[in-house]
């Protein structure tokens, strides 16, 4: 399959399309110390023969503009499995299997009654590109973007998360309502730049655990059961916003 050859190839931030008012935070990013940090981490990786995902490091940036940001869904980095990240937090590309996290955020869809399905009954089958979420103003945003093939974490704290950080307070402080859902501690690590952008009040901070079998049912915050897609979508409705189809 063609998409099992998906990987970055070189440090070329040129070439990874960003919405133009995201380019302001990522062009001082790049220019700073953290900045260069990851283009030489990245460079040096390569040169040493490391399989990096995702092939476009932007996307997320590229498919949600500033703009249109309603949701923001917070992950850690991306698959390190082949053929799996494609920019998206949770998401895989066309063809492959949700992974048990993103089975495990269709099966609380279908449980709140907002899904193709009964209870968790096709969550194993439907699309794992989320990218029709993103296109509703669902920003997927992993907070490092870079891995190497079957080593999770390894592209964290080599400069990453300045530029993440950035995009969280970018999004926490637009005038209108943003809902951000922050399942897991690393997440809700995130809420003091949401609280420092002065959102109490205007939009909506859910937390829960990790989707993750290993805690998407344990107290005292279980994912399975949240409810956080439709307080999401009550949430909007409440103040004539649209909500967001969260089916296929």
């Amino acid at each position: 399959m063609p998409w099992m050859a998906e990987r970055l190839r070189a440090w070329d931030p040129a070439l990874w399309p960003v919405a133009d008012d995201w380019k302001p935070v990522v062009e001082s990013f790049l220019a700073s110390a953290p900045g260069h940090r990851i283009a030489e981490f990245v460079r040096a990786r390569l040169a040493a023969g490391a399989t990096i995902y995702p092939p476009t490091p932007f996307q997320a940036l590229a498919m949600t503009p500033l703009a249109d940001v309603r949701v923001v869904i917070l992950g850690q980095d991306p698959y390190h499995g082949p053929g799996q990240a494609h920019g998206l937090a949770f998401s895989v590309e066309q063809g492959v299997r949700p992974p048990p996290s993103l089975r495990n955020i269709f099966a609380e869809i279908d449980r709140s009654g907002l899904g193709n399905a009964v209870e968790g009954h096709q969550a194993a089958r439907r699309s794992g590109n989320l990218a029709r979420w993103a296109g509703q103003g669902v920003l997927l945003l992993n907070t490092c973007l870079t891995v190497e093939e079957g080593r999770p974490g390894t592209h964290s704290n080599q400069g990453w998360e300045a530029l993440t950080d950035s995009l969280i307070l970018a999004a926490a402080g637009k005038s209108n309502p943003v809902v951000f859902m922050l399942w897991g501690a690393h997440a809700q690590g995130k809420r003091h730049l949401i609280d420092a952008a002065h959102m109490p009040g205007k939009g909506l901070v859910l937390c829960a655990n990790h989707p993750s079998p290993l805690s998407a049912r344990r107290a005292p915050l279980p994912f399975i059961g949240c409810n956080h897609f439709r307080l999401a979508n009550d949430f909007f409705e409440k103040r004539g916003a649209a909500p967001v189809n969260w089916a296929d």
